[in-house]
């Protein structure tokens, strides 16, 4: 039995769904948007956090690649891993760099009519898994849970 990381392009293909391969295009395109905002906030935080005085935030605090260590994915997975890495990661690095901006020139708290705090909270798996964990199997899973069934009105 072949394992994930032995797996061909065409096997991930069949089992992945249709509209999931029809989104991929739109979701990849995201990569040039992400990468400016990369470009623009670390060029920022090198010109002005000196000139403020606060203290820089290091990319690679926010930008974790590790997920390709793993052996239970396969390596097309490994690829979608690197991606969300880098986007979540440079979404995070905004962030903290936009809040310290914030804090420096207006550190007032809103109102509290809206939370900029996540309001879901979603599962996610532990980095090390047993040898026979199927994270496919388990994936399915999660993102059936992600989609309740709506209830009858």
């Amino acid at each position: 039995m072949k394992t994930n990381h032995q797996i061909g392009l065409l096997a991930l293909i069949k089992r992945s769904r249709p509209l999931n391969l029809l989104t991929g295009p739109i979701i990849y395109s995201m990569v040039l948007p992400i990468a400016l905002l990369d470009g623009c906030i670390s060029l920022y935080q090198m010109i002005c956090f000196p000139i403020y005085g606060i203290p820089k935030f290091s990319r690679s605090d926010f930008i974790i690649f590790d997920r390709q260590e793993l052996k239970y994915l396969d390596w097309i997975s490994k690829f979608h891993c690197t991606y969300c890495a880098y986007g979540v990661g440079v979404i995070g690095f905004s962030n903290e760099v936009i809040l310290a901006t914030e804090a420096y020139f207006c550190p007032i708290k809103h109102q509290g009519k809206k939370s900029h705090k996540v309001h879901r909270h979603w599962e996610q798996l532990a980095f090390d898994q047993t040898e026979d964990f199927d994270f496919n199997v388990r994936l399915r899973k999660m993102r059936d849970e992600m989609n309740p069934p709506k209830k009858d009105v």
